[in-house]
């Protein structure tokens, strides 16, 4: 299986034994994204907009280091810590991916890294 790693300085470096992403074939599997500030490590915002805001930056980080965009992304899954988060998230959101939207699954989790209030992690296509 030909499995490349993906990595980039514009995203929060990983924390563990993980990739921030992984190339194989024409799809990039993301590791999942919280609203950390590449620089600092810091978790960035204090509402679930804010942080989303953040956690689609650093997506967009990850997936310009692989040569593709939101515009390529096959499918998605929210993790949230509240699912009364859900509408503000989902606002968010919509204004960064085009249609046709990716699927997307939501789910509200227990706790997320740094105490942040939403995950996301994405599917991609590649070019070639």
């Amino acid at each position: 299986m030909d499995k490349q790693r993906i990595h980039t300085n514009d995203a929060p470096a990983a924390v563990g034994p993980y990739s921030q992403a992984i190339r194989t074939g024409n799809l990039l599997f993301t590791a999942g994204q919280v609203a950390l500030d590449p620089a600092t490590g810091e978790l960035v915002g204090t509402d679930v907009a804010a942080q989303t805001e953040q956690v689609l930056r650093n997506l967009r980080a990850v997936l310009a280091a692989a040569g593709t965009d939101f515009a390529h992304v096959i499918k998605t899954t929210v993790f949230l810590q509240s699912m009364s988060d859900f509408a503000a998230m989902n606002a968010v959101y919509a204004r960064h991916f085009p249609e046709p939207f990716p699927a997307r699954s939501t789910v509200e989790v227990g706790a997320l890294p740094k105490g942040g209030l939403v995950e996301i992690e994405c599917v991609a296509l590649l070019a070639g």
